[in-house]
C-alpha cells in the first residue's frame, strides 16, 4: 500500500519508524512545526528528521491547508496512518484513501478520548492502559478499532513508566494493522459509546495539588506528573513547591486538608482528604521537593519545623 503519515513527537516517529520497516511505501509525511508548548517539549523526538533521513516528502503544518490537501490527491495513498497529530483532521481528508485513515491512540478506547491519556488514566487509579488502533470517523477518537492492546499499571508506576511501556507497543500495533487492512482480514469493531470518555488538553491549573483530594488520589496525581512532565505542584509562603515524590501514610491524620503535620518515616505528613477533619483520613507523605530555581531538597530539610499550611 501506498501510506502518508500525519503524526508528531516521539508518537509519530514511532509510527514512521514502523511504516519505514514495512512493506508499504511512505509517500509523504505531514508533521507539526517544533512547538514551545510545556506538553510538547517532552517525547519530541523528529518526526520530520526521520522523514528526511529517508528520503521521504515532509509538509510541516499546524493544520491540514488546501496545499496539504492537493499534495494528497496528487499522492494518492491507499491509506493515512495518525499518531498524535495535534489538530483537526476534516473529513474530506480522513476519507481520500480507500482504505481511510488509520489513528493510532494511546489508550483503551472507548475510555480516554482525547488528550494527555496516560497521566488522567493514572489519576483516576486505572488498572490498564494500552494502545487503540482505530479507523478515524467524524467524531475523535471515537471510530471502529482494527486493533488493541492492554499492559497492567504497576502499584508504584509513573506516568513515565507507562509512557516507555506504551510506546513500544507502536510497532507492533501498526504493522499488523497495516497487514489486516492491506489484506482485508481486519474486522472493524465499533466502539461502545455509552463507555466513552473524553478528556481535554492538559494546563498548568492541572498540575496544582487539591489538598481536600484523599491522599491516595494525590499520591497518584504526584506520580502522574513525574519528570519530564510539569510536575504537581502547591504553595508554601507563598513560593510554589513542586512535590516529586510522595507516598501514603501509614497512620491517620486529622485536621485540616494542606497542615504540615508531622515527620513519618522519610517525609513529612500533610493533612489531606475532604474528611480529614474526622481523622480516619491518611496524609500524603511528601519526601523530594524541587523549588522554582531547580534546587531539590528532601522534605525533611525544607520542613525544618512543623505547622503552617500548603495551599
Amino acid at each position: 500500500m501506498r501510506v502518508v503519515m500525519f503524526g508528531y513527537q516521539t508518537w509519530g516517529h514511532r509510527t514512521l519508524r514502523a511504516l519505514l520497516d514495512s512493506d508499504h511505501e511512505v509517500a509523504l509525511v505531514v508533521t507539526h512545526p517544533k512547538s514551545d508548548h510545556a506538553y510538547e517539549r517532552i517525547w519530541s523526538d523528529s518526526v520530520a528528521d526521520l522523514a528526511t533521513d529517508h528520503g521521504v516528502e515532509v509538509m510541516l503544518r499546524n493544520r491540514p491547508d488546501a496545499d496539504v490537501m492537493a499534495r494528497l490527491q496528487a499522492v494518492e495513498p491507499d491509506l493515512i496512518v495518525a499518531n498524535n497529530w495535534r489538530t483537526y483532521i476534516p473529513p474530506k481528508i480522513f476519507t481520500l484513501p480507500r482504505h481511510g485513515t488509520l489513528n493510532v491512540h494511546d489508550s483503551l478506547l472507548p475510555a480516554y478520548a482525547g488528550f494527555s491519556p496516560l497521566i488522567w488514566a493514572l489519576i483516576n487509579g486505572e488498572k490498564e492502559v494500552g494502545l487503540t488502533a482505530h479507523m478515524m470517523d467524524d467524531e475523535l477518537d471515537a471510530g471502529a478499532i482494527v486493533l488493541q492492546r492492554a499492559i497492567p499499571v504497576g502499584e508504584r508506576d509513573t506516568t513515565t513508566d507507562l509512557f516507555h511501556k506504551t510506546i513500544d507497543l507502536i510497532g507492533p500495533v501498526v504493522s499488523e494493522s497495516l497487514d489486516l487492512i492491506a489484506t482485508g482480514t481486519a474486522v472493524l469493531t465499533p466502539q461502545d459509546r455509552s463507555k466513552a470518555t473524553f478528556f481535554h488538553k492538559r494546563a498548568v491549573e492541572d498540575s496544582k495539588i487539591d489538598w481536600t483530594w484523599s491522599a491516595e488520589e494525590l499520591d497518584r496525581l504526584v506520580r502522574a506528573l513525574s519528570d519530564p512532565y510539569p510536575n504537581a505542584f502547591t504553595f508554601h509562603n507563598g513560593r510554589r513547591l513542586r512535590i516529586l515524590k510522595a507516598s501514603v501514610s501509614r497512620a491517620n491524620y486529622g485536621g485540616t486538608p494542606g497542615r504540615i503535620f508531622i515527620r513519618e518515616g522519610d517525609g513529612v505528613a500533610i493533612v489531606a482528604g475532604a474528611e480529614a477533619r474526622r481523622g480516619h483520613s491518611k496524609a500524603l507523605v511528601v519526601e523530594r521537593v524541587r523549588l522554582d530555581d531547580g534546587t531539590e531538597l528532601t522534605a525533611t530539610d525544607y520542613f525544618r519545623t512543623m505547622g503552617g499550611y500548603l495551599n
